[in-house]
């Protein structure tokens, strides 16, 4: 992701903050434990652009570290997460900083929640023979079909972005009952292109019609025009998928125009760290793992979302993905070899996490059919407003 917008001082000393507390938490645990600890190499973005996905998400992976540590670790053995700062997603750092964590002993790697900065630290994982996770990336290219044979070590605890979009336009089309939809794709990620096509596949399937189809791109200054070009269609609701500086463009920009036309975003619109003042959102609507109103039907997501300050669902895939790895480890009889974890990771059948059921296939190395909380924001105040699961993936071509 390469987004326009700026952070606040106080978000990016918050995040650093709670990574840096919680490492020390889960390095006394480890200290503590019998055996010798399991490491987790993670080259994590702690103060750039993708600070506000993969800060809270080590956040949430050190609490669950801590409280799976707290009752005798895995295998015998204690979890452990060591990091390095990407600096603003860097390629050639994030490479460096995945060499350097696995000469400090990493033996599972973890990466950044975007699949285009993820890559460089992937290779050097998964070159090294290591099961690699990312805890939030949305796409199906966490597999071979990105990395070649090699790729059979990377998985991704996000959502498959065939699914987001297959669950908004059931929720759509189900729920609300909504018939028709202009759709508005950022053209800036294949997680974003994607998310759309899968809406449009399982929306007309299913009986609706897309009666516009716009696109702008992340920094090409051209939301605006696309903004225009909506406004002048009539929809029951506009889909997109989208963040950064163009979420709350595109989103101001028609109520700003008196346009209340429902809008309904995927994960990557979830929060309100992005909302404007004036305009106040309204009628917006975004699909994400778990509510961070304290209104999730699982009580120990609301602890956790609390403890971590999260500004979007995305933060509960960091502990997810360490209830994925565990469970791996448990299968495989207490082995930390790659291939072997591999092997168990991808025939995970709605296997019990935090997050909610995970599965993966050969297919798809990213998880597909668990439940996605609905999130509305009105008045710039969000509350949970339904939850969704796809009936499967939506089929789309994608590079």
């Amino acid at each position: 992701m390469t987004p326009n917008v700026k952070r606040s001082g106080a978000i990016v000393v918050l995040l650093a903050a709670i990574a840096a507390v919680a490492v020390a938490a889960s390095m006394a645990t480890a200290a503590s434990s019998a055996g010798a600890p399991i490491i987790i190499g993670y080259p994590t973005d702690l103060k750039g652009n993708m600070a506000p996905f993969d800060g809270p998400a080590l956040a949430a992976a050190q609490l669950q570290i801590k409280k799976i540590n707290a009752k005798g670790g895995v295998a015998g053995r204690p979890l452990q997460i060591i990091t390095c700062d990407t600096q603003n997603s860097n390629p050639a750092k994030a490479k460096a900083c995945a060499a350097s964590l696995i000469a400090k002993g990493a033996v599972v790697g973890m990466v950044t929640c975007d699949v285009e900065f993820a890559a460089p630290a992937v290779q050097t994982f998964i070159n090294k023979g290591m099961l690699t996770v990312a805890p939030c990336i949305g796409t199906d290219q966490m597999s071979p079909k990105r990395f070649g044979p090699k790729g059979k070590l990377a998985f991704s605890f996000g959502n498959v972005a065939q699914d987001e979009g297959a669950a908004m336009a059931e929720w759509a089309y189900n729920t609300k009952h909504w018939k028709t939809a202009s759709l508005a794709s950022n053209n800036l990620l294949v997680y974003f292109k994607t998310v759309v096509q899968a809406f449009k596949s399982r929306f007309t399937a299913l009986g609706g019609k897309i009666v516009d189809e716009e696109s702008y791109t992340t920094g090409q200054n051209d939301v605006g025009n696309a903004v225009s070009r909506l406004n002048g269609v009539k929809a029951d609701v506009i889909v997109t998928s989208t963040s950064f500086g163009e979420l709350p463009g595109l989103v101001s920009g028609l109520r700003s125009l008196g346009n209340e036309t429902p809008i309904l975003n995927s994960w990557a619109g979830d929060g309100t760290y992005w909302v404007t003042k004036s305009p106040q959102v309204t009628n917006y609507y975004a699909v994400t793992y778990a509510s961070i109103a304290g209104d999730d039907p699982n009580p120990a997501v609301n602890a956790m979302a609390k403890a971590v300050k999260a500004g979007t669902g995305g933060f509960v895939t960091g502990a997810a993905a360490i209830d994925g790895i565990v469970a791996a480890i448990k299968r495989s009889g207490g082995s930390t070899n790659g291939a072997t974890l591999a092997s168990k990771m991808q025939n995970f059948k709605k296997v019990p996490t935090i997050s909610g059921l995970v599965s993966f296939s050969s297919k798809y190395h990213t998880v597909f059919g668990r439940q996605y909380q609905v999130i509305e924001v009105n008045n710039n105040t969000l509350k949970r407003v339904g939850s969704v699961t796809a009936k499967s993936p939506a089929p789309v071509q994608t590079k």
